[in-house]
């Protein structure tokens, strides 16, 4: 790619005399002036983190979405049976919010608090009280204190 720079500005050999050393580093910097450049480019262009409702088309869905080992289980099983770290799967709404990145989560057995980053709520859809919502992650139980799940996965239940 040096060579390219080069022989666009008129150059056709790189030089090795000092002042081919001072192109050279010209040219290095220019290349990685380039290259950052580029990479913000690619940083602006992405969307930011979910914030509430939103008029957007939801994007194309990424990612696997075929069949998982990560169990199904209730709010209550959770609380009851889970291990620390163990991944699960809850299918339920989330009926309030706490603050920061703490939701309520509910389902026919109870209730658990959750943590979703506000990166995971998916784009272009309005998720609320009355949204049945189907969620991954890992459950960090505590043995003094609340024990919470850590979302990994956020999407919205098929009907």
């Amino acid at each position: 790619m040096r060579l390219c720079l080069l022989q666009a500005a008129g150059y056709d050999k790189p030089a090795y005399t000092t002042k081919g050393l001072t192109m050279k580093r010209i040219t290095k910097i220019s290349c990685i002036a380039a290259a950052l450049l580029a990479g913000s480019a690619v940083a602006i262009a992405q969307p930011g983190s979910y914030t509430g409702p939103s008029t957007k088309p939801a994007p194309a869905s990424a990612g696997y979405t075929g069949p998982s080992s990560v169990p199904l289980m209730s709010a209550r099983d959770l609380l009851d049976k889970g291990k620390d770290d163990q991944y699960v799967k809850l299918k339920g709404k989330l009926v309030s919010h706490k603050g920061g990145d703490e939701y309520e989560f509910a389902d026919q057995s109870g209730k658990i608090t959750v943590e979703i980053s506000s990166k995971l709520f998916p784009e272009g859809t309005t998720i609320d009280h009355n949204t049945v919502v189907e969620l991954i992650g890992e459950f960090d139980k505590e043995t003094f204190g609340e024990s919470t799940l850590d979302v990994e996965q956020i999407k919205v239940a098929a009907k």
